[in-house]
């Protein structure tokens, strides 16, 4: 898979390639606006891109310049700059993710590796873990030939968490995911649909990250 990854910080940018390269990733890493806006059009699987960035092209004006050549293309946003109104100018925009600085660079390829599986799930029909054989298309689970039945919400929670392996979420976070903006009630209601998936599917290794909330490993 391609990445065009777009940071001016030329220690961090030259850190975050290798890992990426490390992970299988064919990576072309631009240090500034400018140069990275000549490649807008490119067929690339992710873009990466810092929103403050020398000269007169920040990560907000190449990201309106992909998304007109490449509506459906993936992004991720990072920034110094941990405020919420980037994250939304940024998801408005048609970010995947926001990363804020500072971030380790396995936060950083776990967070990758979540968008790119999201980018995929269309061209998946099923989806292999630990002992199950999960059929998203027909929405049937199978462990060693015998069906596993879940709930609507139980099957939504579950390709919520297989499609973001390793990513840790908080309560507010899978609500958002899994239940939508429109619900209004106590976050509580996770840790009870989560302990009925649990019960139906035991080999699910469903970490509980205490004072946070819970990651699939």
């Amino acid at each position: 898979m391609k990445i065009n990854y777009v940071e001016d910080e030329q220690d961090l940018a030259n850190i975050i390639t290798k890992y990426l390269i490390k992970e299988g990733y064919e990576v072309n890493t631009f240090y500034n606006g400018e140069d990275a806006l000549e490649h807008v059009a490119s067929d690339v699987d992710l873009w990466i891109l810092d929103i403050m960035l020398p000269g007169n092209t920040s990560g907000y004006d190449l990201i309106k310049a992909i998304k007109e050549k490449r509506p459906n293309a993936s992004i991720m946003f990072t920034s110094a700059r941990d405020k919420d109104i980037d994250k939304i100018i940024g998801l408005e925009l048609g970010s995947d993710d926001y990363l804020a600085k500072p971030y380790s660079p396995k936060e950083l390829v776990l967070r990758v590796k979540a968008i790119l599986r999201r980018g995929n799930k269309t061209e998946l029909e099923v989806i292999t873990h630990e002992t199950y054989e999960v059929n998203i298309t027909k929405r049937e689970i199978y462990e060693n030939g015998e069906p596993i039945e879940l709930t609507n919400k139980e099957f939504e929670l579950l390709l919520f968490f297989l499609r973001n392996i390793n990513t840790p979420f908080d309560r507010e976070q899978i609500l958002h995911k899994v239940w939508g903006d429109n619900y209004f009630g106590s976050d509580r209601v996770v840790d009870d649909l989560l302990r009925r998936l649990r019960q139906k599917m035991p080999n699910l290794r469903i970490e509980t990250i205490y004072g946070f909330g819970y990651k699939l490993l």
